[in-house]
């Protein structure tokens, strides 16, 4: 069914006219030209499409439109200021945990969840936190690295 949504999108507010249950990733993929959200399994299984609405990562593969009105939803196109990248996107650029690129997007998300939580998280807590996102190239010591470098948390560079 149309319906009329509002909600912000990387800090911007947005009204648009889909369909209620149209999930969240298409809506942003094509309708707003989004393409930092992967579409990856589809299940939310693996964490390439993952955004944060509120803050808190979720899988926009699995988020239909009409539980995002009013909420605040951030992309990985939001989460640069004033054309820097965010000290994640540096910070994976930085210890070389881009590889592919194709679940960067959504790691980087999912990690700006926990920092959000907890700023200065231990080496378990951020395995723990990326548990769910799938990196299909294998970087995952090189994403924690990077993690605890945007966190401050490198303790002398070691992981």
């Amino acid at each position: 069914m149309q319906e009329t949504i509002q909600f912000r999108l990387n800090n911007r507010s947005v009204s648009l006219t889909v369909d209620s249950d149209r999930m969240l990733l298409w809506v942003l993929r094509t309708e707003l030209g989004l393409t930092g959200t992967k579409y990856g399994c589809g299940q939310s299984l693996c964490g390439a499409c993952t955004v944060l609405v509120n803050n808190e990562a979720v899988r926009s593969c699995q988020i239909p439109m009409s539980e995002v009105r009013g909420k605040s939803v951030t992309t990985i196109e939001g989460l640069a200021s004033e054309g820097k990248p965010h000290p994640l996107q540096s910070a994976f650029l930085q210890h070389d945990a881009y590889q592919c690129g194709f679940c960067t997007p959504g790691m980087i998300l999912n990690a700006q969840a926990l920092l959000l939580k907890n700023p200065n998280p231990a080496k378990a807590d951020i395995v723990g936190a990326m548990e769910g996102n799938v990196c299909r190239c294998g970087s995952y010591g090189r994403i924690v690295r990077a993690i605890q470098a945007a966190a401050g948390g490198t303790k002398g560079g070691t992981a």
